[in-house]
């Protein structure tokens, strides 16, 4: 990783944020799909920021991604084993997006949108509901219907801030867009 992106990885505060960040949408995406309060958490996933990202885990044209590994046992019982999700966030896309947008999008409710856009792709994703290695055509069609769940979700806290960061998620809006 070069310098120029080093210097646009969170900083502690920021990651204090993103980690109350997911703590709050572990409960909003677990009370959406009526899990018991701890079923999110015994889903195999961490998340990364980009100081701690593997080079193929790095993408410049989003502000998260899904990887999926799969771990799987060798000898007697080969059946065994799991998959397990990484969310790659993509500091310096995330950093760059706030400074851009200046006082329109703040920092904790996009990483709170991200969180729980992200997190709703393991459930349905670990769950069963779609397979993680759809063809091309299927994902657009995927990223719609969890951008969807994910407005669900969050637009009864009517947050200003966060309601800012679901209007430019809305289909009306492309929040890359804004910010170029």
């Amino acid at each position: 990783m070069d310098k120029d992106t080093m210097d646009r990885c969170f900083n502690p505060s920021q990651i204090s944020h993103a980690t109350g960040s997911f703590f709050q949408a572990e409960k909003l995406v677990s009370r959406y799909f009526r899990m018991t309060p701890n079923a999110i958490r015994s889903w195999r996933y961490d998340v990364k920021t980009l100081a701690d990202l593997e080079i193929h885990e790095i993408n410049d044209g989003v502000f998260a991604h899904l990887c999926k590994y799969s771990y799987k046992k060798s000898g007697i019982d080969p059946e065994g084993g799991f998959d397990f999700y990484r969310i790659c966030l993509q500091d310096n896309r995330i950093l760059d997006a706030v400074e851009r947008a200046g006082s329109f999008i703040r920092f904790s409710p996009l990483l709170l949108y991200i969180a729980a856009h992200e997190l709703v792709h393991v459930v349905r994703f670990n769950g069963g509901m779609v397979d993680f290695d759809m063809e091309e055509d299927r994902k657009d069609a995927e990223e719609e219907t969890v951008n969807g769940i994910t407005q669900e979700i969050l637009k009864p806290m009517g947050h200003p801030h966060l309601d800012l960061v679901l209007e430019c998620f809305s289909r009306r809006y492309n929040l890359e867009a804004l910010f170029h």
